[in-house]
């Protein structure tokens, strides 16, 4: 009987996970630190009550999001880098909504929810439109989307939104406002940060996957993706399909804007361009562009963010530790071929030993 063996994204993402936790140990090490006492205590932080393990979620709600707009947009070949100024649009438009909105709840959460979604939407299809029409590559029309939203936030907050004592910040959004619930923040042991968002989030997952592999318009995604030119002669309108997946990219990370501040926050600062937007490439690299996969890595970086505080509070590991470890493990993902001609080089291996056994 002849056994085979196949590398897979899960085996090459773990991969990338334990050699980037080795890398910190030893840079533990190197800086005098007990690297078992140090991961100890960074995974305490995020696991060790159930109201820790909330916060975790609420952490990670937020990547899941970004990282699920960069993977959606790497399904069609394009490199969304401006999921931080889709964020800051979705989440002003989010916080307008949240200040003068005054419905009854369930249908003020659709309101929310919809108005964050076109907000992510329109700052994401532009880029689509300029990649579509006129060739400008992605990557620059959305660092210049981001700027152009950071410095809109300067003008809206204080024109708009300005709270009672800084022109700096926005109002507070009030708890009824925001997507908080009593008995979510009861469920967590009194969380503060636990909120509605990790069910958007987790439609979002079931949404994109049901897209992805169910739909026509998924197939049309992924065979721009991986072969535009191949997809246009097979009479694909690439085009279109350009402008559409860059307007679901940019919903999908206005939905982490309105998690962020109208969930885990309760305002909006200027100044200040979320790092999320640039962490959710992260995490769209380690869940290998998979719905379901950037779900456990949005939890994993999540739980890295969650607990360094607490890593640096009890020990003497900076927490800048665990910001080293997950670009180590970035840059391990990025060379994810190497780790596939690895594990395909160790398949071929106990291939050829079971065969062997196999035929005596």
């Amino acid at each position: 009987m002849k056994v085979r063996f196949k590398s897979n994204s899960f085996v090459i993402a773990l991969s990338a996970v334990v050699l980037g936790l080795i890398a910190g140990g030893i840079f533990m090490a190197m800086i005098g630190s007990d690297p078992f006492e140090g991961f100890l205590y960074l995974f305490k932080g995020g696991l060790m009550n159930i109201e820790r393990i909330g916060n975790t979620i609420a952490t990670a709600t937020t990547l899941i999001l970004v990282g699920l707009s960069v993977s959606f947009a790497f399904k069609t070949g394009l490199f969304n880098i401006g999921a931080s100024g889709q964020m800051l649009i979705g989440g002003l438009c989010a916080t307008l909504v949240a200040h003068f909105v005054n419905i009854p709840r369930p249908l003020y959460l659709v309101v929310l929810i919809a108005a964050a979604l076109v907000g992510g939407a329109i700052w994401g299809i532009i880029p689509g439109l300029l990649k579509a029409k006129f060739n400008v590559h992605e990557v620059v029309a959305t660092i210049m989307m981001n700027w152009i939203a950071y410095w809109s936030i300067f003008y809206f907050v204080p024109a708009f939104l300005k709270g009672p004592f800084l022109e700096t910040e926005s109002k507070s959004i009030l708890l009824e406002k925001s997507l908080r619930a009593a008995w979510l923040n009861k469920l967590f042991g009194g969380s503060q940060y636990i909120n509605l968002g990790i069910f958007v989030a987790i439609v979002a997952i079931i949404l994109i996957k049901f897209i992805l592999d169910k739909t026509t318009l998924g197939f049309e995604l992924k065979a721009v993706g991986s072969n535009r030119y191949c997809a246009e002669y097979a009479g694909i309108r690439v085009n279109r399909n350009v402008i559409i997946s860059m307007m679901i990219a940019g919903g999908l990370a206005g939905l982490a804007g309105m998690v962020f501040y109208t969930g885990y926050a309760s305002n909006m600062q200027i100044g200040v361009m979320p790092s999320m937007g640039f962490d959710g490439i992260a995490v769209a690299l380690l869940g290998a562009s998979n719905p379901i996969g950037v779900f456990f890595s949005g939890f994993f970086f999540g739980l890295l963010q969650s607990g360094k505080g607490f890593m640096n509070a009890m020990t003497d590991v900076p927490p800048e530790i665990a910001d080293t470890i997950i670009a180590t493990i970035i840059y391990f993902t990025a060379t994810s071929v190497l780790f596939k001609r690895f594990w395909d080089w160790v398949a071929r291996l106990l291939s050829v030993k079971f065969d062997k056994k196999g035929g005596n």
